[in-house]
């Protein structure tokens, strides 16, 4: 959102800690105070103008325009595969269609039974398995005790998505490193499972 950077308009309705001075956000991102101004005219950060004509830039953009940097020195992001298992076909496109939107860099490959996630666990070599933890045939209990059980799989990042009660899941024998997300789905509490998913293997460097 760009928000207006004419002189009568009125401060919007923002905590003032959200926002900093041009001078501050020069400092921040290591540019001259002139920079920042043709940045703002530009787009490039999100600003509005003080009743006295002062400009106030949103600390979101500028931590957006760090990131870009940081992404430029690391060059492409690593992608990663996503197995999704689920036996109820709606419910497995509600899943994919929400990951796609996150525009995360991440390539998922669906399966609608255990059976079938095993072989494509064989196939594609996922970093990270998300699935349904009742299913008919294999579920997800026993195929996280497959694969806990195997060397070539330890790596591999494990949620399980279910509405039983979390103790009752661990009782079930679901590692505690398992991590769970409640039925029905909150959509934020699964994108911040694979966030934190992604975010070990990168730390563990895999």
């Amino acid at each position: 959102m760009t928000l207006p950077l004419s002189p009568a308009a009125p401060a919007p309705a923002f905590d003032a800690a959200d926002y900093c001075s041009t001078r501050q956000a020069a400092a921040l991102l290591g540019v001259s105070h002139r920079t920042i101004q043709l940045w703002v005219e530009s787009g490039t950060l999100q600003a509005w103008k003080t009743a006295g004509g002062h400009r106030r830039i949103a600390l979101v953009s500028i931590e957006r325009h760090l990131e870009r940097r940081r992404q430029a020195v690391r060059g492409p992001a690593v992608r990663r595969r996503l197995l999704l298992v689920d036996d109820d076909p709606a419910m497995l496109a509600l899943y994919a269609a929400a990951i796609a939107g996150w525009n995360l860099p991440l390539d998922v490959v669906c399966a609608g039974n255990g059976v079938e996630a095993l072989i494509r666990i064989g196939e594609t070599r996922p970093d990270l398995f998300v699935a349904d933890l009742n299913m008919p045939g294999v579920d997800a209990v026993r195929m996280i005790r497959f694969l806990r059980a195997s060397e070539a799989y330890a790596g591999l990042e494990l949620i399980v998505v279910s509405g039983i009660e979390p103790a009752t899941i661990r009782a079930m024998g679901v590692p505690d490193a398992v991590q769970v997300v409640p039925k029905p789905v909150a959509f934020d509490a699964l994108r911040a499972a694979v966030d934190s998913a992604l975010a070990r293997r990168e730390a563990a460097g895999r």
